[in-house]
């Protein structure tokens, strides 16, 4: 039985009779070290280039198929939206507390989005500011009305509806006007740098998570207490907005710069101080007096005879 090597110098042999049989004929040479090449052919004494790009193509093509890579689909795709939801816990953690802590000359876009808006963060506070304001407006009723005979208690579940229509209208369309704005203001002769719209949602979005733990607080029965909570919970989150789109406006002429920020911060407060006094109302009780009766005075006549 032949082994290996001796199959293999057959052929050398063959080849080497070959040749010199015919000193003309044409020999092909492919290189094997580089396969991006187009491989060469001597025919007849002149090089021939072989084109193997439709190969190289085909190739690459299934190693995107096999490596599941895949063009990004449209609007209406589940692969669209599921873009805006790719975060982790550290940076939702991260963003919470550059909101409830900001500090001067930090933006809260560049600083803690770095151009990776989502909408997760948004969403679930807006959701639990949602509950925990209808939840802690019941509890606190419940408690100013303790102590009250004529008072029954009665699980006011509208005022959850209430609560997410103002909070995901002031959500969703504050910063669509915020967006608008400044991009019709960047169109203007001052050309003025703006944030997308899903940066300008996710940072309202995000201002609102310090008034999850004031509207919790916010059961304690006394006004004081309330309204020195609500002003902390406003100088907070208003910080974060002022810090945020501050350096954008201020390339816009000064009065209109002013009126941008003062706009803002009115619609902040209006969203805030409304909360407040619709969901966090303290009772008044009026004390009742029993009717007291009055002494009829009795005349009596007198008759002539």
């Amino acid at each position: 039985m032949a082994s290996p090597n001796d199959l293999q110098f057959q052929e050398f042999e063959e080849a080497a009779e070959l040749l010199s049989a015919d000193p003309g004929a044409s020999t092909l040479s492919m290189s094997a070290s580089n396969t991006s090449t187009p491989a060469a052919a001597t025919v007849g004494g002149e090089d021939v280039k072989l084109d193997l790009s439709e190969d190289e193509e085909g190739r690459e093509e299934s190693s995107e198929l096999l490596g599941g890579q895949k063009p990004s689909g449209g609007f209406w795709t589940f692969e669209y939206y599921q873009s805006f939801f790719n975060v982790d816990t550290v940076q939702v953690l991260d963003r919470v507390k550059g909101s409830v802590m900001p500090l001067p000359g930090r933006n809260f876009v560049k600083h803690h989005l770095r151009s990776n808006p989502d909408l997760y963060g948004p969403f679930w506070i807006c959701v639990t500011l949602v509950f925990s304001v209808a939840i802690s407006g019941n509890l606190s009723t419940f408690l100013s009305e303790l102590g009250n005979p004529s008072y029954h208690y009665r699980p006011q579940f509208h005022r959850v509806t209430i609560a997410a229509v103002v909070i995901f209208m002031y959500a969703w369309l504050v910063p669509i006007g915020v967006w608008g704005f400044l991009t019709w203001r960047q169109g203007a002769e001052r050309q003025i740098g703006g944030y997308s719209f899903l940066e300008t949602v996710c940072v309202y979005g995000y201002s609102l998570s310090i008034y999850i733990p004031t509207s919790v607080l916010w059961i304690i029965p006394f006004e004081w207490l309330r309204w020195t909570l609500i002003l902390v919970a406003m100088v907070i989150s208003g910080s974060v907005l002022v810090l945020t789109f501050w350096p954008v406006v201020r390339e816009d002429t000064k009065a209109m710069a002013v009126a941008t920020v003062v706009t803002i911060l009115v619609l902040h407060t209006l969203l805030a101080v409304g909360c407040k006094m619709y969901f966090f109302q303290m009772a008044v009780h009026v004390p009742t007096t029993a009717p007291t009766s009055h002494p009829v005075p009795i005349t009596m006549a007198t008759k002539a005879y």
